[in-house]
């Protein structure tokens, strides 16, 4: 596999590009490279902005459970500020935090009682009396980048880029939402267990071609014929036109798309974040690997406008998702057909895809962000 792994090309022409071979979605040795030079150094989303915020509020979680599993900690300090850490003691590597905790003054290892601030500064120790050179700075709980949006918390181990970069193309286009406003939405929040790897979800997002004849209902609200599509250096934005422009949002002058009926907008950020801005709101989907061919995807609902729910775009989203993962686990029984080898770009509809595939393979093999196509 690594001979024809690292013999792989996507052509930077969508016109004379073929997509990335069936193999490849089956194959538990490029998981394995994803989960170091992908999502170990990209920006993942954490939890809501609202699990903690209090002073002395700690929440225990893990990032990326399934594939990282890397434990980590919220803790809010005494001035509310919001601090991820490591949740492994840097004496024996005890979990410090087991259950969410509030009236926090701070931290303890239940293992040997060493103590750390809510900044995850070391504090003390017992019984290291005589101890050369400590305590030293890799005594303190390592702090983990993080940046929100809104009702969205994200942290990253290693992000080969800044949180605002990452973020920016969200910003421009949708800094006049009042994203920091929205309230969860838990009754309309769920996960999906998907029997298909990860990359095949993303790539079905990253294309409306498949609207009408996958998404009836979706296709009565959306025209596809009028569906443009931006790249930029880390991310995607489908711009979804109503065929009612009494479902569509009310943009503001200064809107890059005022004046045109917008039902949604479709915004992936590399490698699995979807953010689906809706006139109601915000719906968050992240496509987590738990396998080569077995994927959960986390959906996340976040309200803005009551009245504007069940309407348009934004309606009927579990049925659509269903309607997705059954095409989608047909693709992954198709890409494991020994006469199935690789297929072909749509340059008009499949641009995202295109991007996405290269960004991709250049990740695995850990080298920069390609150009985008043309």
């Amino acid at each position: 596999m690594d001979d024809a792994f690292d013999s792989l090309e996507i052509d930077p022409a969508i016109e004379r590009a073929a997509t990335l071979p069936g193999w490849f979605y089956s194959s538990a040795r490029v998981l394995e490279r994803a989960r170091e030079a992908v999502f170990v150094r990209s920006w993942q989303w954490l939890a809501d902005a609202s699990a903690v915020g209090r002073p002395g509020e700690v929440l225990p979680l893990e990032l990326l459970p399934g594939l990282l599993d890397e434990p980590l900690l919220l803790a809010c300090d005494g001035q509310g500020e919001v601090h991820v850490l490591s949740n492994v003691c840097t004496h024996r590597a005890n979990l410090v935090v087991a259950e969410p905790e509030r009236g926090c003054r701070q931290l303890r290892c239940r293992y040997h009682g060493r103590r750390f601030a809510l900044d995850g500064r070391f504090l003390s120790m017992p019984g290291f009396e005589g101890v050369q050179r400590f305590p030293a700075a890799e005594d303190d709980l390592p702090r983990v980048p993080s940046g929100r949006l809104g009702p969205l918390r994200f942290a990253a181990l290693e992000p080969r880029m800044s949180f605002e970069d990452w973020i920016a193309p969200v910003r421009r286009r949708l800094g006049w939402m009042p994203l920091d406003a929205l309230r969860p939405l838990p009754e309309r929040s769920r996960d999906y267990l998907v029997r298909a790897n990860w990359a095949l979800y993303c790539e079905n997002y990253l294309e409306g071609f498949h609207i009408p004849y996958v998404h009836p209902s979706l296709s009565r609200a959306l025209d596809p014929d009028q569906y443009p599509v931006e790249l930029f250096e880390w991310a995607s934005v489908q711009v979804g036109l109503a065929r009612d422009a009494a479902e569509a949002f009310e943009l503001p002058q200064d809107s890059p798309d005022a004046g045109r009926p917008v039902a949604a907008y479709y915004v992936f950020l590399f490698p699995n974040t979807m953010l689906n801005f809706y006139p109601w709101g915000l719906s968050l989907n992240v496509v987590e690997p738990l396998g080569a061919e077995r994927t959960r995807v986390r959906f996340r609902s976040y309200l803005w406008r009551e009245e504007r729910l069940d309407r348009g775009a934004g309606a009927g989203l579990d049925r659509v998702e269903l309607e997705d993962e059954a095409v989608v686990e047909a693709v992954q029984r198709g890409v494991r057909a020994r006469l199935y080898r690789r297929g072909r770009f749509s340059a008009r509809h499949e641009r995202a895809v295109h991007h996405f595939q290269r960004l991709l393979l250049r990740c695995l093999r850990g080298e920069g962000c390609p150009e985008r196509e043309r």
